[in-house]
C-alpha cells in the first residue's frame, strides 16, 4: 500500500508541480485523477448513472444505463451487480478543498456529506474540507457486471439506435466512483463574524474535536455505506 508521501511524490512528477508542507489540494488531485465532483449524491449512488453536461456544471437525467439494456429480474440483477462492485484503495493522497475553492464551490459541496456553510464566509480566517482515506470502484470490459454491460450496450445501440443516440450516445457515464472514508471540516473566525457549518447527520459518526465560538473542527466519518463524493465520467459512446 502506498502511502500519502509517495503519492503525493507521483502527483508532483505527472503534474510538474511543488508540494511542501501542505496537503494536496483538491483540484491538483482531481486534474491529476481526472475527477469531477457529483451535483448530488447517496448511498444507492451506483455506476454507469447517466449525466449531461451544460459547459459548466453536470446533471443527473435521473435515469440509468442498465435501465435501457435491461428488464425485470434482469435488471434487479445487474442493479445488485453494480452495488456490489467492490471499493478499492484509490491510489490518491490525503487531500483538502482549501477557503477559495471552497468559495468557488458555493459553499456547498452536496457529494460529501452534503457539508454547507452559510453567512459571511468569505470572512473567515481560516477554512477547509481534509478528505482522508479515498477509494474507488469502477466498471470495466474485463470483469463482471462490466463484460455483460458492454455487450448489451452494443446490441442496444443497433437494436434501438433512435433510443441510443437520443438517451445515451451524447451524454455522459459514471465509469469510476470515488468515496471518502471521512472528512474533517475546519473553520477559524473572528468573534461576531457570522459563519455558519451545517451536514448531514444520518449514518454519520461525528466527532467535535473544537467547537467554540471563534472555532470549530469536526470530523465526519460513514457509519455504515460510503456515499461517492466524485466521479469518473466517460462519454456514452465511448463506454
Amino acid at each position: 500500500m502506498s502511502t500519502n508521501q509517495a503519492l503525493t511524490a507521483e502527483m508532483e512528477l505527472a503534474l510538474g508541480v511543488s508540494i511542501i508542507n501542505r496537503r494536496p489540494l483538491a483540484s491538483e488531485i482531481f486534474k491529476w485523477q481526472d475527477i469531477d465532483l457529483l451535483p448530488h449524491s447517496s448511498t444507492d449512488t451506483i455506476l454507469c448513472e447517466i449525466f449531461d453536461w451544460n459547459g459548466r456544471n453536470w446533471r443527473t437525467t435521473g435515469k440509468n444505463l442498465i435501465g435501457y439494456l435491461f428488464e425485470n429480474n434482469e435488471l434487479k440483477r445487474f442493479k445488485v451487480s453494480l452495488l456490489a462492485v467492490p471499493k478499492y484503495e484509490a491510489s490518491i493522497p490525503d487531500f483538502e478543498f482549501n477557503k477559495d475553492q471552497i468559495i468557488d464551490l458555493g459553499f456547498n459541496l452536496p457529494s460529501l456529506f452534503n457539508i454547507g456553510f452559510t453567512g459571511n464566509v468569505k470572512n473567515a480566517k481560516e477554512l477547509s474540507i481534509k478528505v482522508n482515506k479515498v477509494t474507488k470502484s469502477r466498471i470495466t470490459n474485463i470483469d463482471s457486471p462490466g463484460i455483460e454491460t458492454m455487450h448489451a450496450l452494443s446490441a442496444f445501440s443497433e437494436k434501438e439506435s433512435r433510443l441510443y443516440k437520443k438517451h445515451i450516445k451524447s451524454n455522459y457515464l459514471t465509469q469510476s466512483l470515488f468515496y471518502a472514508e471521512s472528512v474533517e471540516v475546519s473553520l477559524e473566525k473572528e468573534s461576531g463574524v457570522d459563519v455558519g457549518i451545517s451536514f448531514d447527520l444520518e449514518g454519520v459518526e461525528v466527532e467535535t474535536k473544537v467547537d467554540t465560538n471563534t472555532k470549530k473542527n469536526f470530523k465526519l466519518t460513514y457509519k455504515n455505506a460510503l456515499a461517492p463524493f466524485g466521479a469518473t465520467f466517460v462519454k456514452g459512446k465511448d463506454f
